[in-house]
């Protein structure tokens, strides 16, 4: 705050004051001066008992309701003052008293009636009336302030009004991040690059006529660094940077949003050229149309936004970039050529830029130098750059944990699985179930080694318990896909089904658990996507059955019929039934090998891809010692509740 606005601050204050000191000494001058009092009529009393011994005290006597009743009926009471329920009096022999009486007519006359002065006092004290006044003179000054912020602050709806919601503006300011700083997102760079250069050569643009998109729409999945390459275009192009959210316009006070609007526009064009950004836009800029209170003035609000950015003069400077996940729900007005003219959509990164964000970040951190961060890239599929930032700081946060100078590759793999699968469960795995898991991974490992050729390589096994689960088959993709193949989909499902294939074989139908549940799962969403979206199924045909809504999801079936259904349900199942059968016999083959993995899981808990791929060459002797044969179950088996081992 200024010295001007702290010096008209204090002479409000001062206004204030005097004021309520006024408003506080009328009150105790009323007070004083507030006595009315009501003579009523003198009635004689013959009978007039003794005065108590106990009025003649200098302190006023205590008396109760009984006794100023019997003192008046014996004509001993003098005078009476009676304040709403508190009665102050004299006797005749000039003692005082005092008294809590009813206030009742009847009585007061048979009080009266004896001979007795009295008077009611109906004035209200100072309390009282600074109980009436001062919420009307507060009412009065917080309207005034209003009205008085409406016209220093050109519509603004006030100080008070804003000081209720204020709106978090990152106001002015030049930021040091530049390109060089954003990773993984190379093509949406390349989208904004003319942008900085419009802003720093204005002239080049002008000469052809061109105009610069006055807006940028920024859209992609969360993580993916909207936020940072908005940052970087104000940095790159050395122009100040205001940023603020879309929930920041709303606000519990009707039209707000629409001031706050206004206020940020005008700061804007105060310091033009420059960047605006406005995060989750679509908190405003939402499809109008619906009829609530609340979306009335979340339109009002999307309405002075699209206003404000169809009047800027073409050669504004004001560049407005909006940040969303969901560009779907936003209004078609505000998406027009004209405002939003270019919608750049920055996806996950690829391996390559996966590759540049962790080298980004690596530089800040202390890694090993034998961590080799494209096998990171690698295993990292799907991880949004902010993802990766993570991953990288889980890293060193294990590694400080365990006192270590640097964060090695060990400490990687485990942010990782932690991450992806959850943090180590240190829960008691009877024998039984963990023999189990054993040959259930093992299963998956053999198969997935069998079709390495076809599908993704395996990256480790374990039976180390995680999240729900308690073991894994990792893969490690060699690079990203944007299709698969027929061939890819079938070894899949094959492997996903090794697990249930592997129990069968080692420990008979009846003994077999839930651990598949996540396998099976996994199959027949695999099986039914095919199917259904792929056109990969003869019986079927290519056709889409499933249509995928505004949130990515696929509901099942929802365009088929009942007969189609019943078909594509009947394919998946052939189509997993297959891959059980295919799993079985592969393993039914290799018996002897998949029950050496099993066994040297059992002693080292996680095997590699190299130590798989030795085992089953016979390259490697195993450390294992023979396992103890596996007790018979009852009839049924024991069902091993809760897992979800996942390949």
């Amino acid at each position: 705050m200024s010295k001007p606005q702290k010096d008209k601050s204090f002479n409000y204050l001062i206004m204030f004051a005097v004021i309520f000191a006024i408003v506080l000494g009328r009150a105790i001058f009323l007070e004083i001066n507030s006595e009315t009092p009501m003579q009523m009529p003198h009635v004689a009393n013959e009978n007039m008992p003794k005065l108590l011994a106990s009025s003649k005290k200098t302190e006023p006597v205590e008396m109760n309701f009984s006794e100023v009743l019997a003192a008046s009926d014996t004509g001993q009471i003098e005078t009476l003052k009676i304040r709403e329920n508190q009665a102050t009096g004299t006797l005749k022999d000039g003692a005082e008293f005092k008294a809590t009486i009813e206030h009742d007519p009847a009585l007061l006359s048979r009080i009266a009636a004896s001979g007795a002065s009295v008077s009611i006092d109906n004035s209200r004290g100072w309390i009282d009336h600074l109980g009436t006044w001062v919420p009307i003179l507060m009412g009065i000054v917080f309207i005034w302030w209003i009205f008085r912020g409406i016209k220093g602050m050109g519509g603004v709806a006030g100080r008070a009004a804003s000081a209720m919601n204020p709106t978090k503006i990152i106001a002015g300011t030049k930021t040091n991040i530049t390109f060089n700083d954003v990773a993984g997102i190379t093509n949406a760079k390349t989208e904004v690059q003319e942008v900085v250069d419009f802003l720093k050569n204005k002239d080049k643009y002008k000469k052809l006529g061109a105009r610069i998109p006055r807006g940028i729409l920024l859209s992609g999945e969360p993580g993916t660094g909207k936020t940072l390459l908005a940052r970087a275009i104000a940095g790159e192009a050395n122009v100040p940077f205001f940023a603020t959210s879309g929930s920041d316009f709303a606000g519990i006070i009707v039209g707000l949003g629409v001031a706050k609007i206004k206020e940020i526009f005008e700061m804007a064009k105060r310091n033009a050229p420059c960047i605006l950004f406005i995060d989750e836009i679509d908190a405003i800029g939402m499809h109008r149309g619906r009829s609530s209170f609340n979306d009335q003035d979340r339109e009002q609000t999307l309405n002075q936004l699209l206003i404000e950015m169809d009047g800027f003069a073409g050669d504004s400077g004001i560049i407005v970039i909006g940040a969303t996940n969901r560009p779907d729900m936003l209004d078609p007005a505000l998406l027009r050529p004209g405002r939003f003219d270019r919608q750049v959509y920055i996806e996950l990164p690829d391996q390559v830029g996966r590759r540049e964000i962790l080298d980004l970040y690596a530089k800040k951190l202390k890694i090993a130098k034998d961590v080799d961060l494209q096998k990171v890239a690698r295993g990292t599929t799907g991880f949004s750059g902010a993802d990766l930032e993570n991953l990288l700081n889980e890293a060193a946060l294990l590694a400080a944990r365990s006192d270590a100078k640097e964060i090695s590759t060990n400490d990687i793999e485990e942010a990782r699985d932690k991450i992806l699968m959850g943090p180590k469960k240190d829960r008691k795995v009877s024998a039984k179930d963990l023999k189990l898991t054993a040959y259930h991974e093992a299963g998956h490992a053999f198969v997935g080694v069998h079709y390495k050729d076809i599908t993704d390589p395996i990256h480790k096994a374990t039976i180390i318990p995680r999240g729900r689960a308690l073991g894994m088959v990792q893969k490690l993709p060699i690079d990203d896909k944007v299709s698969i193949t027929l061939g890819e989909i079938k070894a899949d499902l094959s492997i996903s089904m090794a697990g249930r294939a592997t129990e069968e074989i080692f420990f008979g139908e009846k003994n077999v658990t839930t651990g598949a549940e996540g396998d099976i799962a996994n199959a027949t969403y695999v099986a039914r996507r095919a199917i259904t979206m792929g056109g990969m199924s003869p019986k079927i045909g290519p056709v889409a059955i499933n249509q995928v809504d505004t949130f990515g999801r696929r509901h099942a079936l929802e365009n088929a019929s009942e007969k189609t259904a019943e078909s594509v349900d009947a394919e998946i199942r052939a189509w997993i039934d297959a891959a059980h059968k295919d799993a079985r016999a592969i393993i039914s083959r290799n018996r002897e090998t998949v029950k050496k993995l099993a066994e040297e899981l059992l002693v080292r808990e996680t095997l590699t891809l190299s130590d798989i791929e030795e085992i089953i060459s016979g390259k490697r002797k195993s450390k294992a010692v023979a396992p103890k044969p596996l007790a018979k179950a009852d009839e049924g088996g024991k069902k091993a509740k809760g897992k979800n081992n996942a390949i």
